[in-house]
């Protein structure tokens, strides 16, 4: 397992961590993609490429290594809040499965405990593990809707995304200003009055 070490000026560290033989297999092919590509590898600025790259995409699609479940039930507490919790505009960043490109924008999570709660972070990582794997935005939303609804068993949830997505900004349709929104909801949030007020909340900005 090799890591890398990154300062800032202010003193953050993150460590990143890499399966050497992924990244150098990784690094294998995408110095025979530059090749195909008709460019030379071993040139200085690609030199290196083909390793960052496979270190980049390890970074990226982390999230097979992480189970969202085990995620939500390292932070359970006994609650008697039986209203609507919202984690809104948490940013997601992910790759599309058809072009290996990526996609970008917030997504908007709700749930009505239904005896239980969860730490609040706890949806944001959720939310990003998900995000961290070769997706399609409308299968990321069930997802997160599934894994929620059947980890805390709530009287709802809802999950609402808005993205862009560079396969349609870069290249086909070539759109650079389209959103792509996808919700799903469960239980309660079926029910037009509760989703409503959902909408409401999450377009508001609160100063």
């Amino acid at each position: 397992m090799d890591s890398e070490r990154n300062n800032s000026s202010n003193n953050y560290e993150r460590i990143e961590n890499f399966d050497d033989y992924t990244t150098t297999e990784l690094a294998k092919n995408y110095g025979n993609i530059l090749k195909l590509l008709g460019e030379d590898n071993l040139r200085e600025g690609l030199d290196k490429t083909p390793e960052r790259v496979a270190k980049a995409m390890q970074f990226l699609l982390q999230g097979y290594k992480t189970d969202p479940v085990e995620i939500l039930r390292s932070a359970l507490f006994k609650e008697d809040y039986r209203q609507m919790v919202i984690v809104k505009d948490i940013e997601i960043y992910s790759m599309c499965e058809h072009h290996l490109l990526p996609f970008f924008g917030k997504a908007h999570v709700a749930y009505i405990p239904n005896g239980t709660i969860t730490g609040l972070s706890k949806i944001a990582r959720v939310v990003d593990v998900f995000s961290r794997r070769l997706q399609v935005q409308e299968r990321l939303t069930m997802q997160i809707k599934e894994c929620i609804q059947n980890t805390l068993k709530p009287l709802g949830v809802a999950v609402v995304i808005e993205a862009q997505h560079l396969c349609m900004q870069m290249r086909g349709i070539q759109k650079q200003h389209s959103i792509t929104t996808t919700s799903d909801f469960t239980g309660a949030f079926e029910k037009t009055a509760t989703r409503d007020e959902f909408i409401k909340l999450i377009s508001t900005k609160f100063s």
